[in-house]
């Protein structure tokens, strides 16, 4: 092919030149022909690319097959149910209650029911009308030292920074979230003025880069947290230790991303990559995390402190959990991010490969507290691909008090999963910070789609909710979620996630499930201590 091109340049050149001396009007095929020659040439003479160097000029179709592959898969190949991370029909969904247009779907599931994996529901034949229902159910969030409780909707938007997000799509989600009466998390990326002009609830999520209440050096600055944790419209403070698209990593806001803007509002520098440390510098210990906490509760006036993590070492969790029985310190709440999580820039290995799925870490967080007595001061949020009212039912049923939404949120905003939210080049101008592109997101039209979304979600879930014959999201039982296991085994949830009796964690023997984390972990250190096993007892237990 190399030979090809040159022999084509040069005799196409050579006849070109000569059509020119017959008739001068043929020189304007120059302005065609030689770009393509320079190109060719260039493709030569380079040496990065193998394709284009074996193949001057046509190799460059192979990476505008490329940019569109995704594309054409998304929008001519794939079903309504094989599409990821979100399937064709769960984005339907939410564009079509987003714009509050009819949702129904007609002739029967697509779903395959007989597939491994398959979910539903089992119904009741003293099922409650809906219209009986509370069609807005709240929790209230605050443990016995919080003199600011938060009255929650069961349902808010999850952590999205400004920065990974647009200034309209943060406008945008706030002004949804005052229309509706839900929260907003501001994501680790710091409380921006986007955040608080709109007026909604919001939740004030503090990572471990501390955006907004940090010193030059990337130290906590606690006085910055007190001036902004007392904001009437912060309404709970989330405390990140991991999430669910990176655990144990930190969060990536990409260089071309960071305007004057973001980095006055995070007070970072301009021109480079802002990576959050992956652990916290605030503290080390699960002790010293429970004092902090306590002193963030003291410096926010009373309001709601929890935390968010994606479970990783079960013995970690269980450290903490000593750690509030020891000092009598609680959260008030503590959000649970799946390993399926992520709405922004990760590494493939850690969105693919790192972290423990959201129905596990829930059901394994619900059963942690409930065995050392203390699920009574705290709540559950599940985060992680939230998108449909029976994600919610299930999330309820495995013992989450609410439910937060990301990417859900983002295509009410019209996010149309381009894949591109690293790139700066979102097409729907969502995830972006080119002001051209986020020309495009309407922030009053996006709004109130942000805001019907939040209310048909809710709506689907609590007439599943009644069709099972229950009155609440609380009455929902594990026993009521049925899963196929393989094409002859069914299980109910309660038998894929056994409860475990309530104290059973603070007396031995433990539940079996429990007991090696439970002699390894300890309130003192984060680290697990295997010396405080034999490798007897790890194999005859099974190390998890």
């Amino acid at each position: 092919m190399r030979k090809l091109f040159i022999l084509s340049a040069i005799l196409l050149t050579a006849m070109l030149i000569a059509w020119a001396v017959v008739w001068p009007p043929a020189l304007w095929v120059f302005l065609l022909w030689v770009p393509v020659v320079i190109v060719g040439i260039a493709d030569l003479l380079q040496s990065s690319h193998s394709i284009v160097r074996n193949f001057p000029v046509v190799g460059h179709l192979r990476y505008l097959m490329e940019e569109l592959r995704p594309k054409i898969y998304q929008y001519f190949i794939e079903s309504d149910t094989d599409g990821t991370p979100f399937n064709r029909l769960n984005r339907s969904v939410i564009y079509q209650r987003a714009k509050k247009v009819d949702d129904t779907r007609p002739f029967g599931t697509e779903l395959d029911v007989y597939a491994s994996g398959y979910e539903w529901l089992n119904h009741s034949i003293a099922a409650i009308d809906h219209k009986q229902l509370n069609e807005d159910p709240r929790v209230l969030v605050g443990g016995p030292a919080c003199t600011q409780p938060y009255s929650a909707s069961i349902f808010n938007i999850s952590a999205m920074s400004f920065g990974s997000l647009s200034q309209n799509a943060i406008l945008a989600l706030n002004g949804g979230a005052k229309l509706g009466n839900f929260a907003h998390n501001t994501g680790e990326g710091g409380l921006s003025d986007y955040h608080l002009q709109p007026g909604g609830d919001i939740i004030w999520q503090i990572g471990t880069g501390y955006f907004s209440c940090r010193h030059t050096d990337g130290t906590f600055d606690y006085n910055a947290f007190a001036e902004r944790a007392k904001l009437p419209q912060v309404k709970m403070i989330e405390i990140k230790l991991s999430q669910g698209a990176k655990p144990g990593h930190g969060g990536i806001l990409p260089a071309a991303k960071v305007t004057p803007e973001i980095a006055r509002i995070r007070l970072v520098e301009l021109g480079y990559d802002v990576v959050s440390p992956p652990g916290h510098t605030a503290f080390n210990t699960p002790l010293q995390m429970m004092d902090f906490i306590k002193k963030l509760r003291h410096l926010s006036a009373g309001k709601p402190i929890g935390f968010k993590l994606c479970v990783g070492h079960k013995s970690e969790f269980l450290a903490i959990c000593k750690a509030m029985v020891q000092t009598g310190i609680y959260p008030d709440f503590i959000t649970v991010d799946g390993g399926e999580g992520g709405t922004g820039a990760a590494p493939l290995e850690f969105s693919n490969s790192v972290g423990m799925p959201l129905r596990e870490a829930l059901a394994f967080v619900y059963d942690a507290l409930t065995g050392f007595d203390l699920k009574k001061h705290i709540k559950i949020i599940a985060s992680g691909k939230v998108a449909t009212g029976f994600d919610l039912v299930k999330n309820f049923a495995l013992g989450a008090d609410m439910c937060n939404s990301a990417r859900g949120m983002m295509f009410a905003l019209g996010c149309i999963q381009a894949l591109e939210c690293n790139m700066n080049t979102c097409p729907t101008g969502v995830a972006t910070q080119d002001k051209g592109l986020m020309r495009g997101l309407v922030v009053g039209d996006k709004k109130v789609r942000v805001a019907n979304f939040h209310k048909e979600t809710i709506g689907s879930a609590v007439q599943m909710i009644g069709a099972a014959g229950l009155k609440s999201p609380a009455d929902l039982h594990r026993s009521f979620i049925y899963r196929r296991a393989s094409h002859n085994l069914i299980q109910t949830y309660s038998q894929l996630f056994p409860y475990i009796a309530k104290k059973s964690l603070l007396q031995t023997p433990h539940p079996l499930a429990f007991e090696l984390d439970m002699a390894i972990s300890s309130a003192d250190t984060f680290v697990p201590d295997y010396n405080k096993v034999s490798y007897v007892h790890i194999d005859a237990v099974g190390a998890v």
